[in-house]
């Protein structure tokens, strides 16, 4: 099992990472011998992906002030140093510190084999779920995350609506619907050219929680990444949904925290 994780990571880290493609319309991924950036609008995405496993350490702050200044250059007032539990030098988290990043919650990686997972959608009684297909369909996605996770997302509604009207081909919006509400919602990124598909979201309302939405909705999702002909589904879990994605066959293959530097 040891091999078979390590041959997993060393597959996410070459496709998903060091061979990053952007990961919607209208951002762009850049490459140095050092990191792989992803550069975006202000409401994208934009951060590091893939540091080198061979960065110098004492090139290291010198490669993080560069990252700095690059992004101020264009104008981002923040961006993410994706930083995983087994990337190198080992105190890279350190030095991100130290020049003014501010680590969030850690986050567990985790992969499965759409092969190996059920694809047999059974939601609770009085839940059917569907996919997202419209605007309206789109900022109901929104709203009902923004329930389940008691915070306004305005960043997630530009990134939801411009994937829907732009590049719908590799996005997929669900919904769980109790009569006429939305209790749950999720979506899923597919990266055409690497055999993965990323799974997001998954915020449930509160009272509708453990009663297997969640669950529902990741068999939902494996079945429509392997009708596309998709062979990995990839995660980053929270400490609340790991356990859940783990008893479905998800197995961890490291730890993933977000470094943010703020320039205001």
């Amino acid at each position: 099992m040891t091999h078979e994780r390590g041959t997993l990571l060393a597959l996410f880290d070459r496709e998903m990472r060091e061979h990053a493609r952007p990961d919607g319309p209208g951002v762009e991924v850049e490459r140095t011998g050092d990191v792989v950036r992803q550069i975006g609008g202000a409401e994208d995405w934009n951060g590091i992906v893939w540091s080198s496993p061979g960065l110098d350490p004492a090139r290291t702050d010198e490669v993080i002030a560069a990252q700095v200044a690059r992004y101020a250059a264009l104008g981002r007032d923040e961006f993410e140093w994706k930083l995983y539990a087994h990337d190198r030098p080992a105190d890279l988290g350190r030095r991100l510190l130290a020049a003014g990043f501010e680590a969030e919650e850690p986050e567990t990686l985790l992969v499965a084999p759409v092969a190996e997972l059920s694809t047999a959608v059974e939601p609770p009684e009085g839940v059917r779920l569907r996919t997202v297909r419209d605007a309206d369909d789109a900022e109901l996605l929104v709203r009902t995350h923004e329930r389940a996770f008691g915070q306004e997302l305005p960043h997630l509604r530009h990134q939801v609506l411009s994937r829907l009207e732009r590049d719908p081909e590799h996005f997929v919006g669900v919904l769980a619907m109790a009569g006429g509400e939305a209790v749950s919602s999720a979506r899923m990124e597919l990266y055409p050219g690497t055999g993965f598909a990323g799974l997001w979201g998954g915020g449930t309302v509160g009272e509708w929680r453990g009663r297997g939405v969640y669950r529902a909705l990741v068999a939902l999702r494996a079945r429509i990444a392997a009708e596309r002909g998709y062979e990995h589904l990839q995660v980053d879990a929270s400490g609340m949904s790991a356990p859940i994605l783990r008893r479905l066959g998800f197995v961890a293959l490291s730890t993933t925290t977000p470094y943010v530097y703020r320039s205001r």
